[in-house]
């Protein structure tokens, strides 16, 4: 019987009416549940049975200053008293314990590794993500637990919820697009996945990145993204704010730059918005060396000790720096007290809880894994079969011309495969190492065996591409940009590269002059574009008959992408970024006011490739536009239906998106918005029936005199379509 339950009992079952042998069974009972106590848990604090405040607030009066002080980095272990606490581990596609950034350190591991996070998004499946994210959880949980590895932590830096607001972004690899509504799906999604479903214990703890508005690495150390206090809510924070409040991560990092003039890792917005408003009650951690960037670059502090005190009173409990010199002079110097980093240190400590690092390990499900089973996760089929199953649904098919594809094994008896990505899968800074690699070339041959000869060359030295192409029934060209381009942290190889740290100086494709002369050779030609970020095709769209675009990093990149050459799968990706026609079409980089042209929602000229486009093996015919109710009250929710006929000659999944357009607000509104959309597979002939919620809420946009979202009543109309720029069917409602 627990200490609690024992409490229970005798207050059920003791009925006392005389007052001086009631106080004296009180003292008996008192010092029965002390003993109990003493025997069952050494401190209060490992008493799972006490409120998690009341837990918290023992541990901390335990702890000695310095103990405190080492609690602030990303290690919040107390070995004096027996607390492990858990460190942190990158995560966007996969688990990361090695890659080009060695994230394994001297003992890199493999493990499980998906697209990367831009084309896990483009899957436009919210299911995907939160299966990717669960691989990754028990992954991270196993390599934590394992006796063989026991390394790793418990908190993963995933996912980026920040937008892809320019595809010069250098980073535009992590995030889910240039759509905050969109983003928002799928940043809970895959929150979801990596913290698990039990009631009361995470899988692992979900820390978003990079709190706010981080969208530009040329300067990102000290400069201002600055725009409207409506964008903030409305746009750039929101994919954050539904993290928070709807996927219940408790965790995120602050970003480098400054929002308005104040660094963000010291604005007032972490208090006073994500823990006074959204409830965010866990981990604020800096970016790395953040913390003394705040002196450095942004000079915004005249010293170290000033800068301890900011990050602590913003609301910052874990440094990704050399901060203990700053921390102790803030507390010599009187700027800060003991009990500002007792206060910071309960958010911390509230994560370890949900990760059941201060209860028994009996009481934690999740502390079976890597302990039981034996078998390393990344080598079994089960995580195998979901990484080609996931990279499968993340291609985009961008153009098919006389049905080009898919390719037909018994008609074709020579392949030409050509390109410098084709016999390759390049990894980003923040891939782990897969335990296998597919390259396109392996996959073709895999696929073809001996039915057709394959050729291949890297490039057009001594004429070879052209050669092999000019006497092959087909041509595949595959092409694209290098994640980390070389070892030079600040440089790129080529303009069109961009990474963390460096942004695109263009977004034209420089290997499209291989492509022309593969072309000239072959006029069958095939066109896989792998990349991180959008490219200004113009040359390919107009002449190459198929276009595919898929994303870098997965261990089954050339299985997925034979299966959608050769039509073992029928792919449904969708873009989730505008892929403009030309460098002209952009605003000035530091221009993050979106109004003035960004993005689907507000751009006016014609893209190469709109948000929202992709293509299939697969007609779809929509008919029979039904909404549940023509009167969307504020607080109401409607459902839109609408029937969908596969007319192709093969199964195939068919992505239907929900759009609108506000009629007569008295306000600016986006031209067109996302609010709902759903991807279904349809049989051959089959005819289904795919019904979206619309919510009131989500039309809502922030009041800036009374601070706070209005629904406002207007007109609106609803946009049933394929992408943001093919609308099948259109039809109005009111918002009263």
């Amino acid at each position: 019987m627990t200490v609690k339950n024992k409490w229970l009992y005798f207050k059920k079952h003791i009925y006392l009416k005389n007052g001086c042998i009631a106080v004296f069974f009180r003292i008996v009972l008192l010092c029965i549940v002390a003993d109990d106590l003493y025997a069952q848990y050494q401190y209060p604090f490992q008493n799972p049975d006490l409120s998690e405040e009341e837990r918290i607030d023992n541990l901390l009066s335990l702890m000695t200053l310095d103990e405190k002080v080492n609690c602030l980095s990303t290690d919040p272990s107390v070995p004096r008293l027996g607390v492990k606490g858990t460190m942190h581990v990158e995560g966007l596609h996969g688990l990361a314990m090695g890659g080009p950034s060695n994230w394994g350190r001297r003992n890199p591991a493999p493990t499980t590794i998906f697209p990367q996070a831009i084309g896990l998004a483009e899957s436009w499946d919210r299911n995907v993500m939160q299966q990717v994210a669960s691989v990754e959880g028990y992954e991270v949980r196993y390599m934590f637990q394992n006796e063989k590895y026991k390394r790793g932590g418990l908190v993963v830096r995933a996912p980026n919820a920040d937008l892809g607001r320019d595809p010069r972004w250098g980073r535009t690899e992590e995030c889910y697009g240039e759509d905050a509504w969109f983003n928002a799906q799928m940043v809970v999604s895959f929150i979801k996945g990596l913290q698990g479903n039990h009631p009361k214990y995470w899988l692992t703890a979900s820390l978003m990145k990079h709190f706010l508005a981080n969208s530009n690495e040329n300067g990102r150390n000290n400069t201002s993204s600055d725009f409207s206090e409506r964008l903030w809510r409305e746009y750039y924070s929101y994919p954050f704010y539904r993290g928070v409040t709807e996927g219940g991560s408790r965790a995120y990092m602050a970003a480098y730059n400054s929002y308005n003039g104040i660094p963000c890792t010291v604005h007032p917005m972490l208090k006073n918005i994500t823990v006074d408003e959204w409830g965010q009650n866990g981990i604020i951690c800096t970016d790395g060396g953040a913390y003394r960037l705040l002196v450095s670059a942004h000079k915004y502090y005249p010293d170290l000790y000033h800068a301890a005190e900011g990050c602590l009173k913003a609301g910052i409990n874990q440094f990704l720096d050399n901060y203990k010199e700053g921390v102790y002079g803030a507390l010599a110097n009187g700027y800060i007290r003991e009990s500002d980093i007792d206060s910071a240190l309960k958010g911390t400590f509230r994560v370890m809880i949900k990760l059941g690092l201060l209860d028994p390990p009996e009481m934690v499900p999740y502390n079976k894994i890597g302990v039981t089973d034996t078998i390393e996760p990344w080598l079994t089929e089960k995580h195998r079969k979901t990484a080609l199953e996931v990279t499968r649904k993340t291609i985009v098919l961008l153009k098919n011309d006389k049905q080009l594809l898919p390719l037909n094994t018994r008609k074709i008896s020579s392949i030409a495969v050509i390109g410098p990505l084709a016999d390759s899968v390049l990894l980003d800074w923040y891939s782990g190492t897969p335990p296998y690699k597919v390259t396109p070339l392996d996959g073709i041959r895999n696929k073809v065996g001996k039915n057709a000869k394959v050729l291949f060359s890297v490039d057009n030295r001594f004429n070879k591409a052209v050669e092999i192409a000019r006497e092959s029934d087909v041509a595949v060209v595959v092409v694209g940009n290098h994640p980390t381009g070389n070892d030079d942290w600040e440089k790129c190889p080529v303009p069109s590269d961009g990474k963390e740290a460096v942004d695109r100086k263009v977004i034209i494709l420089e290997q499209e002059e291989l492509i022309k002369r593969v072309y000239e050779a072959n006029p069958n030609t095939i066109v896989v574009l792998i990349s991180s970020f959008p490219f200004a095709i113009n040359w390919t769209k107009e002449h190459i008959p198929a276009i595919v675009h898929m994303t870098h990093c997965s261990q089954e990149t050339g299985n997925a992408l034979a299966d959608v050459l050769f039509g073992d799968y029928n792919p449904a990706g969708r873009l989730v970024q505008t892929w403009p026609e030309s460098e002209k079409q952009l605003k000035p980089m530091m221009d993050y006011d979106i109004t003035h042209g960004r993005t689907y929602m507000y751009f006016k000229e014609k893209p190469l490739f709109e948000f929202g486009y992709g293509l299939s093996y697969s007609s779809f015919e929509y008919t029979g536009l039904r909404i549940s109710n023509r009167t969307l009250t504020a607080d109401g929710q409607i459902s839109v239906s609408v029937d969908i006929k596969n007319t192709g000659n093969i199964a195939g999944d068919e992505v239907v998106q929900l759009y609108i357009r506000h009629l007569n607000s008295k306000i600016q509104r986006p031209d067109i918005e996302l609010k709902g959309f759903e991807r279904v597979n349809i049989k051959q002939g089959e005819v289904r029936t795919v019904e979206i919620p619309l919510k009131a809420s989500d039309l809502a946009y922030w009041d800036e005199n009374k601070h706070e979202f209005i629904v406002e009543k207007d007109k609106i109309m609803i946009m049933i379509g394929t992408s943001s720029r093919n609308i099948k069917f259109t039809e109005v409602i009111k918002i009263n």
